[in-house]
């Protein structure tokens, strides 16, 4: 199958091909307002928009970003991710206060919750203003900004349903909500809610459960790269062992080395190889 070079604005459904230009809008919105204009002219998109919010500390986030850009047939959200450094303490931290989760139900994790309080306006505003012609509208982010992806899907999808997502694609995302509120996105997206996890990947297995989980879909990337759509758990625990040792003499550890989103972008690819 090969790597494509642009998007394809008519896609509906799952596909890896899909995935893999999911995973390239997430990757594009680390890059400046300039990078991102060429790049989405360049895959067809012709209006952009810039959704970005700074924060003062004590907030362990200097901002929030995230860009839409628009087609006569596909819209994509894609929110900008952080390096697990700066805030693994902070999604370790037991003691966080829950946030009211979309349209009240259940809760999110409280900086997830306050992080995309500050851009969902924009956003909303944005595709109410761009969806001018019945396109089909997707969410993706990688780590923080893949959490940001699936808690603007939910809140779209309880709140706001004429802009409800066609699908939400997130990588290397952190546990975000409480079993409720992921029971009503397994509901609400069902086979439309993909979350890659690379491996040993650190952020997916924070915030601690029980307090914070996933939504169901998992599309797991083995040991070798190859994206498995499920994976049975004595088998998850032995690919992770044999990830985990695979290069001892690298500089950072397999659950490092695992979650950034390049790593992400290079699976896909060698998946579609």
């Amino acid at each position: 199958m090969p790597v494509p070079e642009t998007i394809d604005h008519h896609a509906k459904t799952y596909s890896l091909p899909l995935a893999y230009s999911m995973v390239r809008a997430a990757e594009l919105a680390y890059k400046d307002e300039a990078t991102i204009e060429r790049q989405a002219r360049e895959w067809g998109f012709d209006r952009v928009r810039h959704h970005h919010t700074r924060f003062t500390p004590p907030f362990p986030l200097a901002d929030t970003q995230a860009y839409t850009m628009a087609s006569d047939h596909m819209i994509i959200t894609a929110f900008r991710g952080t390096e697990p450094a700066q805030i693994r303490d902070w999604l370790s931290d037991a003691t966080t206060p829950p946030w009211p989760g979309p349209a009240r139900t259940g809760y999110i994790h409280y900086g997830f919750g306050q992080a995309l309080d500050s851009v969902f306006p924009a956003v909303r505003d944005t595709l109410e203003e761009l969806r001018d012609n019945g396109q089909s509208v997707w969410f993706t982010g990688h780590s923080l900004g893949g959490a940001l992806a699936m808690l603007a899907g939910c809140r779209m999808y309880l709140e706001e349903p004429r802009l409800q997502a066609d699908g939400i694609y997130t990588f290397g995302q952190p546990r975000t909500c409480d079993r409720l509120l992921a029971a009503a996105c397994n509901k609400g997206f069902k086979d439309r809610l993909h979350r890659f996890v690379n491996n040993n990947d650190i952020v997916p297995q924070l915030p601690p459960e029980p307090v914070y989980t996933h939504a169901e879909t998992l599309r797991y990337i083995d040991s070798t790269g190859k994206v498995r759509s499920s994976m049975p758990l004595a088998g998850a625990l032995t690919d992770r062992v044999k990830g985990a040792t695979a290069d001892l003499l690298a500089p950072a550890g397999d659950a490092l080395r695992d979650h950034p989103v390049k790593q992400y972008v290079h699976a896909l690819e060698k998946n579609l190889a």
